[in-house]
């Protein structure tokens, strides 16, 4: 079963699509390899990290929202040194949840980088199809544009079969800005990793939950704004990003939701004696 929890009168629940393994090099990008190594565990023979695909179901009025939707289980061989195999456990989260792929109203990508869109998409009898055929598949629209025009840095990392069945079949919104997913949650831009690169906010009776995509891969880059990964497109911006996003969610008391950090991915950041601490819940 996924972890359930309230946030003031919404019921929210952290659905996991399993794990996958990424160079630990390119998560703390510039960061010497002294500094973060004796602060990281299971690193694996290939000196990779283990990283959780948190998605969050969203019981909203009148919409079921889902945020991110993993790596998916198409069977894809991703190029590099992404360890996808034990990815793919989504649908039957969301089915031990009571929730079938049809009941999804809405699906929220941060980005369309493929361990956050790969479950867009499914294999069905031999073709790629929606995985969520009712839903509105939700997006900004420099993530959009990026995506359909990759470049050599980032033609690995966006792929068309996770994205084109839903936009054949005309359930894709393009977005500007902010947006209200419904009533309480909205998509806000965190631009960074990627130019359309945004966060999810839920709101509900003075408390917030702020998911945060991939502004900070790893728990201790939500510690330390300057460790930023290589896989960011914008450092200096995801830099900004992170400082904003991150000091409102100390001010706020906010409730964090993180996409990679061990399931479920909970937490608070605290700050310290001028120094930040993640606590998970």
């Amino acid at each position: 079963m996924g972890r359930r929890f309230r946030l003031g009168n919404f019921e929210l629940v952290v659905v996991s699509d399993g794990m996958f393994r990424l160079d630990a090099g390119g998560i703390f990008g510039i960061t010497p390899r002294i500094m973060w190594e004796p602060m990281v565990e299971d690193l694996d023979d290939q000196h990779r990290l283990p990283l959780s695909l948190n998605c969050l179901l969203i019981r909203a009025p009148g919409k079921t929202v889902l945020v991110e939707t993993g790596c998916g289980n198409k069977g894809t061989k991703i190029s590099g040194s992404a360890g996808v195999e034990t990815a793919g456990t989504l649908l039957g989260e969301l089915a031990e949840e009571g929730v079938d792929r049809k009941d999804i109203d809405v699906v929220v990508n941060s980005h369309l980088h493929f361990d956050h869109a790969g479950g867009n998409t499914i294999l069905d009898e031999g073709k790629i199809i929606p995985t969520f055929p009712n839903a509105r598949y939700i997006v900004q629209s420099k993530e959009w544009e990026a995506a359909q025009h990759p470049n050599e840095r980032t033609r690995a990392i966006y792929l068309e079969e996770n994205l084109a069945p839903p936009a054949d079949a005309g359930l894709v919104d393009v977005e500007d800005g902010e947006v209200e997913i419904a009533q309480g949650v909205r998509m806000v831009p965190a631009p960074g990793h990627s130019a359309g690169h945004a966060a999810i906010e839920v709101e509900s009776a003075g408390e917030l939950l702020i998911y945060l995509g991939d502004v900070a891969v790893h728990p201790i880059s939500l510690e330390r704004l300057a460790w930023i990964g290589a896989f960011d497109a914008m450092p200096m911006l995801s830099l900004e990003t992170k400082r904003r996003l991150l000091n409102r969610a100390i001010e706020e008391q906010a409730l964090l939701a993180t996409v990679h950090a061990p399931y479920p991915g909970l937490g608070r950041l605290r700050q310290q004696d001028r120094k930040r601490r993640w606590e998970p819940e």
